[in-house]
């Protein structure tokens, strides 16, 4: 389970989250919100690539702010854009140095890099530079170089946005098919439709929490009060 306890957290003197207290344990939680309304900033807490002001936030009872390392090995987390998370030029060597930290034997390694490419069918990419893959190519390597780690959490900030229609669905049946939690913050209603749980977010705080049927509805007014 993650557990959000009382966070508040600011950016300069604005305040970005407000006093958030969740127990986050449903296999697929989606995150939507209005831009600048806290989503993403309330994503990054959860791996603790944020740690916040105030309040915790405990992973399996670890805390982000004293055990960032062991949590980002439980939790995995997915860049909108995987520019931002591809590192290496050539895509076999991406997904090998996601490994570095376990210390695996280079047999291990290899193994799980050839399961990671057939499982997403990138084999015939293994090869390639990484900067001349396709915009869901690039997803689907981000997705695989945090999978490749075998997290147990997964969170996913808007992994369709820059996506053409093929590739989102492409992308849509990765997350269906996937053994372990995730959580998806995404503007991709349609995406969402069949989570366990939405979270609303509006000016730092949780405004919603429901099934999808309700929380979707919920935003949909609220998003077009005022048109």
């Amino acid at each position: 389970m993650i557990e959000v306890r009382s966070v508040s957290h600011w950016f300069g003197d604005r305040p970005i989250l407000k006093d958030i207290n969740l127990n986050l344990a449903q296999q697929r939680i989606g995150i939507i919100g209005s831009n600048g309304s806290g989503k993403s900033s309330f994503a990054r807490l959860l791996n603790g690539l944020l740690i916040p002001d105030r309040g915790k936030v405990l992973v399996d009872g670890l805390d982000t702010r004293q055990q960032a390392k062991a949590i980002r090995r439980k939790v995995g987390f997915v860049f909108q854009n995987p520019d931002h998370q591809i590192v290496f030029p050539i895509v076999e060597e991406d997904l090998a140095f996601g490994l570095k930290p376990l210390r695996l034997s280079k047999a291990e390694v290899s193994a799980r890099v050839h399961q990671i490419l057939e499982c997403y069918h990138l084999t015939h990419l293994r090869q390639a530079a990484t900067h001349t893959l396709s915009g869901g190519e690039k997803q689907l390597l981000a997705i695989a170089a945090t999978l490749i780690r075998h997290p147990q959490w997964i969170i996913f900030d808007e992994p369709t946005t820059l996506l053409d229609l093929r590739n989102r669905n492409r992308i849509r049946r990765v997350l269906q098919d996937l053994q372990q939690p995730i959580i998806v913050v995404s503007h991709d209603l349609p995406l969402l439709e069949d989570f366990d749980r939405i979270l609303v977010f509006e000016a730092g705080q949780v405004v919603m929490d429901d099934c999808p049927a309700i929380a979707l509805s919920f935003y949909e007014r609220e998003m077009g009060r005022g048109e």
